[in-house]
């Protein structure tokens, strides 16, 4: 794979050139990703830091699939242990309330539209040597009716080349397809499922360089990965919540008896923004935190 680089503060420049007048609307239909530099401040990225500790120390509460504590650890020790925490918004008021902060929030409206509901938050580790995930859609694993899924990664730490940020296939979302997957014995990935069979080489991959604080939104439809942390020592830290339009129904869950497919609906969620169709139907408490498979851990799935 060629390697691009991307300048210090990049704004995903590496995608075809963005005029001035280009909106995030426009360059999000175009490319499928856009980049929102500076979102957080560094107090709010190191809160969030500090926050992933206490998730890591079971602080917060129970999270299935960890390893208990080692007395003594330091504060790296104990954090290296995970390579992501899925639902870290259900343990943490802090991580509730990033998956609702205006900075993240109003861009998404741009993009999604004025309602919007979140079903999913995933909190990355990734300290050295820890795998990456092969491509993927991110629309394959949640399916949305209305193909409004969107990521919005959130950098806790600068992503580079080295320490595994993502690469991404721009305007591979365009075609709305979702591609074949399959197992795969790669160890550079974790225990995700890779997709193959589409019509973009390895050539046409850009990676998207972000610093502390910067988010990544990216298309639920849109090809990616990542590689492992290959630095020397240290994290890639990162905060991902999907989001989706609150007008369509999520189909995440098979549907009850006797219920067509097009009325079930995943209530499991964040309202974020607008207003909720669907509110008559209530809230359900379904997922419940967990620590994502690397292959060192495993791939029974």
């Amino acid at each position: 794979m060629t390697v691009r680089t991307i300048p210090e503060n990049s704004t995903g420049a590496s995608a075809p050139a963005a005029s001035a007048a280009d909106g995030l609307a426009a360059r999000f239909d175009r490319d499928g990703y856009a980049v929102l530099p500076g979102v957080l401040t560094p107090a709010e990225v190191a809160e969030l830091r500090e926050e992933t500790v206490r998730i890591c120390r079971g602080e917060r509460g129970v999270v299935e699939g960890a390893l208990p504590p080692v007395a003594g650890e330091s504060d790296d020790e104990a954090v290296r242990r995970f390579l992501c925490v899925h639902y870290p918004h259900k343990l943490s008021a802090l991580m509730l309330d990033t998956m609702r902060h205006p900075a993240v929030v109003g861009p998404l409206t741009d993009v999604i539209g004025p309602d919007i509901k979140s079903m999913q938050s995933m909190l990355f580790v990734k300290s050295e040597g820890r795998p990456g995930q092969a491509w993927h859609q991110d629309e394959m694993f949640i399916p949305t009716r209305d193909r409004s899924l969107t990521a919005a990664w959130l950098a806790l730490d600068d992503a580079t080349v080295d320490n595994g940020c993502l690469w991404v296939l721009p305007g591979s979302h365009r075609p709305g397809v979702i591609y074949p997957n399959r197992e795969h014995d790669d160890a550079r990935y974790d225990c995700t499922v890779e997709s193959y069979d589409f019509p973009y080489g390895e050539s046409d991959a850009v990676p998207v360089e972000i610093t502390a604080g910067s988010v990544l939104l990216f298309n639920g439809y849109l090809l990616h990965k990542s590689l492992p942390n290959s630095g020397r020592r240290g994290f890639r830290r990162a905060l991902v919540n999907h989001y989706m339009s609150a007008s369509s129904p999520l189909p995440w869950a098979p549907p009850e008896a006797e219920q067509p497919m097009a009325q079930a609906d995943f209530r499991d969620i964040v309202l974020v923004a607008g207003r909720d169709p669907y509110a008559y139907k209530g809230t359900t408490d379904i997922r419940t935190p967990r620590v994502r498979r690397d292959r060192s851990g495993g791939c029974d799935r």
